[in-house]
């Protein structure tokens, strides 16, 4: 039988009786924490009385509880508890009685001592500072103590030990954010508020209370994955792994000098993806600082950064990426009228794209043609695709490209602005399904909270929009493919009390676990642009509140992204004084499988060891010692086709430029001059997509010539004017 809990009619409840977790002196490991006679705990009584059956406010299934004889609390305590504290602040309708009440409650917390005041009891995320301590005691219970530099902040914690101190594990385990979301206590205020640290305490109480059980079970403790630590005196690398990330950090000055004087020399601007290798980023970023025309960046503005080079006056472009990156640029540069302008890959071998090659198969082809005849339809298709992919689908259905950072808007936008359409994206799956999961968390939002999302939208809206939104079932990134179950578990055990990033095309598993950090301000799920400015926005804030503090960060995406992290966190740390930026510290956290597939040799050198992705068979550089190689159980995070893109290569195609004697034929990015099936230009049809995007970027609505194409298939039973 569940309970529900009431305030007993007639007691002051300014004045009840002290919470019974409080009491336990003799548990207590702090001996200075005395709870002094007569002080006034501001906690109402709590009477628990029968719930009828069909009563589903219960949060903890009365099965799942069980106490030991010698506990002091009652079978149903915590969610007594919690309805009693619902109760609480629902009767306070005003929000500044409800703060009021916090404090009051904030003055029940003992201080913790100075010597419990320490970095490895901080609470990660909280806009104060806030110390969290745990205890496993002798009758298998957890006790809790903490304490907080803000009068709101410790009365969150108040509350939250009052709830769970001498509960046992599985207990503290079952307490969900959820159910603290009627404690809507605090101030308005932009960026995060005080109020995530109700979640915040409370995850850190939970991953506590996990590695306590881990040790009673015996469970040998994870390793804990490697990290780089970037603060004021420098760069720490912790694992292996991360020591080869790190090495390329600090390049050679002789290397860097002979790249920029032969791309000033020879008027050559460089665009780079976040993914490239570390090696060939460090030289890159020391080599910005001499030369403008170098920009690293996702791909969509590699080819903006490519006209504003050749604007400038560059020559050549040389493109470190996979080939459609390059194709873009090529076909960017032409439209903006730069054709004399060359550009020019980094291999004489094809460089891949797992999801470019997923969408120019028959089978996405099958995908576009049920599209086709289900008109008023509109593809919507991911921007790392080729060009001739975008030419084809644009001849079968209208279609517009999109980047991870702005699909959710360009979707939204299409369903408000054309009536019963259908939207087919592709081909990234995990995307495609993580936007379907995002819109149907959305359904349930208020009228309100939807509004801010999208101002022509509402719940019935977006229920309405589910069923006309289809995604490819068959695309996937073979890096971010890699954050799947395994790597997951070890961040729910290890790191949920960090800052999480998840780019927008990982698996659902790391999507989920992302989008719940990002509800209380402490993830992000987005693109890799986005993952950059949210990293440096945290960073930022708290080298505003000069106090002391260390950032952690799981990095949700290719690893070679470190290098733009490492050098934006540095340019933050130079742009405030020494004793601010010295009280700061940021960790990024590579998540590296446990399983690698390094393999040695029989006279013990590493070999490089295939893997499978579907019909796609790649040779992936092995990984480093102690186990952090790459894994497809969720390994490194590292591309191979990025990696085709090698500084040797880099300064020998610089070095050969202008190809006088066409010894470059095999690395020149060329115009496409095949035709579509309507005889079409490839280069000209494959555009359009783009130039909708970017009609979409400026004005936050589709294009006409668009939205005329999509209505038009209608009338014509599915055929593109």
């Amino acid at each position: 039988m569940g309970y529900a809990a009431s305030i007993v009619p007639g007691t002051p409840v300014s004045s009840p009786p002290l919470p019974p977790s409080l009491l336990r002196s003799n548990l207590n490991p702090n001996p200075n924490l005395n709870i002094l006679p007569g002080r006034r705990v501001p906690f109402p009584p709590l009477r628990c009385f029968p719930k009828p059956a069909n009563d589903r406010r219960s949060l903890f299934p009365s099965t799942a509880i069980s106490f030991s004889s010698s506990s002091p609390l009652s079978a149903d305590a915590i969610p007594c508890k919690l309805d009693s504290l619902v109760s609480e602040f629902r009767s306070l309708p005003h929000p500044v009685d409800r703060v009021k009440r916090l404090l009051e409650f904030s003055g029940s917390l003992p201080p913790l001592p100075d010597a419990s005041r320490v970095d490895s009891n901080r609470v990660m995320g909280c806009t104060t500072q806030v110390w969290l301590e745990a205890k496993l005691d002798e009758d298998g219970r957890m006790r809790f103590w903490a304490d907080s530099d803000s009068e709101i902040s410790r009365g969150y914690c108040s509350c939250l030990i009052w709830l769970l101190d001498g509960a046992m594990p599985s207990e503290v385990l079952m307490m969900k954010m959820d159910d603290l979301a009627e404690l809507s206590v605090g101030l308005p205020s932009s960026g995060r508020s005080r109020v995530n640290t109700w979640h915040n305490v409370l995850i850190s109480m939970q991953k506590r209370t996990k590695a306590f059980l881990a040790r009673l079970e015996g469970k040998v403790p994870y390793e804990p994955f490697p990290s780089l630590i970037v603060n004021a005196d420098g760069i720490q690398a912790k694992g292996s792994y991360a020591e080869a990330q790190a090495r390329y950090l600090f390049p050679d000055d002789s290397t860097v000098k002979e790249l920029v004087g032969v791309l000033k020399e020879k008027k050559i601007g460089l665009v780079a993806h976040f993914y490239m290798d570390p090696e060939v980023q460090g030289v890159l970023t020391a080599a910005q600082k001499q030369w403008p025309h170098i920009h690293i960046s996702d791909s969509l503005v590699m080819a903006d950064s490519a006209v504003k080079m050749a604007e400038a006056g560059c020559q050549f472009i040389t493109v470190l990426g996979v080939d459609f990156m390059s194709e873009n640029v090529r076909a960017i540069l032409d439209q903006a009228g730069f054709s004399e302008v060359g550009v020019y890959r980094m291999s004489n071998e094809r460089i891949g794209c797992s999801l470019a090659d997923a969408a120019s198969g028959p089978d996405y082809l099958s995908y576009l043609k049920g599209a086709s005849i289900s008109p008023p339809s509109l593809h919507v298709i991911y921007i790392n695709t080729s060009l001739e992919t975008k030419a084809h689908a644009h001849e079968l259905v209208p279609t517009i490209t999109c980047t991870s950072s702005n699909v959710v808007q360009t979707v939204l936008q299409a369903f408000a602005q054309v009536p019963d359409l259908n939207v087919w994206y592709g081909p990234d799956s995990y995307m495609g399904a993580n936007i379907k999961e995002l819109f149907q968390q959305m359904s349930l939002m208020t009228d309100e909270e939807i509004s801010q999302i999208h101002p022509k939208h509402d719940r019935s809206s977006i229920r309405s929009l589910l069923p006309r939104l289809h995604y490819f079932q068959d695309g996937t990134c073979i890096v971010h493919h890699l954050f799947g179950r395994e790597i997951v578990g070890k961040i729910k055990d290890m790191y949920c009390d960090a800052f999480l990033t998840a780019h927008l095309e990982v698996p659902g598993e790391m999507f989920s676990l992302a989008m719940e950090a990002k509800r209380r301000e402490m993830g992000v799920v987005g693109s890799t642009q986005n993952i950059l400015d949210f990293i440096k926005r945290i960073v930022k804030e708290a080298l505003d509140r000069n106090i002391k503090d260390h950032l952690q960060f799981v990095l949700g995406t290719e690893s070679g992204m470190i290098t733009s992290i490492v050098a934006a966190v540095r340019t933050l740390f130079g742009s405030v004084d020494s004793s601010s930026a010295g009280l700061v510290s940021v960790e990024i956290v590579f998540p590296v499988s446990s399983e690698s597939i390094t393999g040695n040799s029989a006279n013990g050198s590493q070999y490089v060891v295939p893997v499978q992705d579907g019909d796609v068979t790649l040779p992936v550089v092995p990984g480093v010692a102690s186990g952090e190689g790459c894994s497809i159980h969720g390994g490194c995070a590292s591309c191979p086709y990025m990696k085709m893109n090698s500084l040797p290569s880099l300064l020998r195609v610089c070095h050969s430029l202008p190809d006088e004697n066409n010894t470059l034929l095999a690395y020149r990015a060329e115009r496409f001059k095949s035709k579509t099936a309507r005889g079409k230009s490839v280069a000209e049809v494959g555009c359009e997509p783009i130039l909708h995007m970017r009609h979409f970027q400026a004005s936050k609505e589709l294009p006409e010539k668009l939205v005329h194409q999509i209505l038009q298939t209608r009338s014509n039973g599915g055929s593109i004017p």
